[in-house]
């Protein structure tokens, strides 16, 4: 477990073949004396370990109440507060299988994941419900509840009723490590999204690799994560780490904007602060983010996209704190690549988090040497075991141990590695590739460029360019933008056009989807 681990192991966790991950996250800390520890603050109110674990008994009795058996999927649509974790916990301890759904998706995309995910049940926000009518309506049998005081539809009872009147299961499921705990859709960038399944030792297992030997993070830690408990990197950020370590989670069910994010701040006085890269633009863009801004933070993590070097460096200069840049993805649950405190090379994404193998492989499947670049893949203990329902991605996705990315990275000699773009992003110009991320740094370094995005389009002769869509903070036009790059990198790498827009498309976790824009 957890407790079994010291600050710079590179822990061998030796789960018990008993185990429920609930019990690991919660009940350990009340049996362990920890119960008075504040667990949550979110928009209502403070709650420790002994409540929070409490509640997630009687969720876990409110579900069965609903019908959910063992293995079954509940599908989670809510906005961040001390409900989610207490749902999604009571889910696992009952041995069901919750399954976060974004909130800010269309109706179609929720008729799509309720149907594909066959879920038993789903738990929504009062805000949210409007936007499931259709996929509820889709799925005769559903089993619905509605979280939160808000007015809402009185066909569908009350979640929070219905937890405050069960009867508590404070027994777990004599669950596994390796059964399924949970699934997480994929955030749909290129296509329609993937039902990952992650087993119940998949999360300690982020825990005692990156939470503790990375970040540091202690039990006297407030942890405030920006990217929404339904992202994997949200989850690990503000359920997974802070209950893992006894530390305090500040949930808030609005959505990030700088204003609200420095209200947070300045309300809570978080000491780890979880961003994206858009995000963290967006807040340097407000001069009122400074160090009297942050008393208390010390570290902040990003990822969902690689980072540019100049916004690392502004956030240094402005906060006098660091940003540890990393990858991870909603197969591996967490980051598995990242700088760290004392050990931040700018541009890159560091190294290797101990317990994680990285390679470089070529279009054969063949290993690359260090200082090549090439499609990343990784094995390490927290990989979803398959997509749901989906053999074919899968086969694509999973090969034994290793899990292929999508991802295209440099090996760098010094043993940091480069984020190149994604595979599927990468461009032939002139026959050589052609990373739209270094052609989207050199942009994005421009004073006037808030963010950018570049991808392929075909010139007059059917020949493949780069184009740029940006989004401008300042005055710049076009061609002092494409001159700018040009100055940087090699003439070839230059955006033949550059599109002035308001916003880039973006799922809900920050990731462009250039798909769109091609």
């Amino acid at each position: 477990m957890f407790s079994q681990v010291r600050a710079g192991d590179v822990p061998h966790l030796e789960l018990p073949r008993a185990y429920n991950a609930a019990v690991d996250l919660l009940d350990r800390h009340v049996a362990e004396g920890r119960g008075d520890r504040v667990a949550v603050i979110d928009d209502d109110g403070r709650y420790t370990y002994r409540e929070l674990a409490a509640r997630a008994d009687r969720a876990a009795g409110a579900l069965a109440a609903l019908g959910v058996q063992r293995e079954q999927r509940v599908a989670l649509v809510m906005l961040d507060s001390v409900e989610f974790p207490a749902a999604f916990l009571g889910a696992i301890k009952l041995g069901a299988v919750p399954v976060p759904l974004n909130t800010l998706l269309v109706p179609d995309d929720y008729v799509y994941m309720l149907r594909d995910s066959r879920a038993r049940a789903v738990i929504a926000s009062a805000p949210l419900v409007g936007k499931l009518a259709r996929a509820i309506a889709a799925c005769p049998g559903i089993a619905v509840a509605v979280a939160g005081e808000a007015a809402h539809d009185a066909s569908a009872p009350s979640w929070t009723k219905l937890v405050a009147e069960a009867m508590p299961i404070a027994r777990a499921a004599d669950t596994t490590p390796d059964d399924v705990a949970f699934w997480l859709y994929s955030s749909g960038s290129t296509g329609k999204p993937k039902g990952a399944m992650h087993v119940h030792g998949s999360l300690m297992w982020t825990a005692a690799l990156y939470a503790l030997p990375i970040l540091g993070i202690r039990a006297d830690d407030v942890v405030y994560s920006a990217a929404k408990l339904f992202f994997a990197y949200g989850l690990g950020n503000a359920l997974t780490f802070p209950f893992a370590a006894g530390a305090t989670a500040v949930l808030c069910a609005e959505r990030p904007t700088p204003a609200t994010v420095l209200r947070v701040m300045a309300a809570h006085r978080p000491t780890i602060f979880g961003g994206v890269p858009t995000l963290f633009a967006q807040l340097l863009a407000d001069a009122a983010w400074t160090r009297d801004a942050l008393p208390a933070l010390r570290v902040s993590t990003s990822a969902g996209e690689a980072l540019p070097k100049h916004i690392s460096e502004r956030w240094k200069e402005r906060t006098g704190t660091e940003i540890l840049d990393g990858i991870g993805s909603t197969e591996m649950l967490h980051i598995f690549l990242s700088n760290r405190p004392g050990d931040i090379t700018y541009g890159t994404t560091g190294r290797p988090v101990p317990g994680y193998e990285l390679e470089l492989r070529g279009d054969g499947g063949e290993v690359l040497p260090a200082g090549s670049e090439g499609a990343l893949w990784v094995r390490g203990p927290s990989t979803a075991i398959g997509y749901w329902a989906d053999r074919a991605r899968s086969v694509e996705t999973f090969h034994g141990p290793w899990t292929r990315t999508g991802d295209r990275y440099a090996h760098n000699r010094d043993g940091t590695w480069t984020y190149c773009g994604r595979s599927d992003d990468m461009l032939k110009v002139g026959g050589i590739w052609v990373s739209p991320f270094e052609v989207e740094s050199a942009l994005a370094s421009h004073p006037a460029v808030l963010e950018c995005a570049v991808v392929g389009r075909d010139d007059h002769d059917g020949l493949t360019k780069p184009k740029a869509f940006v989004v401008l903070r300042g005055a710049a036009s076009g061609d002092e933008l494409i001159a700018f790059v040009a100055a940087k990198l090699a003439p070839y790498k230059r955006p033949r056009w550059v599109e002035m827009v308001s916003e880039l498309p973006k799922t809900a976790t920050g990731k462009i989807q250039r798909f769109k824009l091609r």
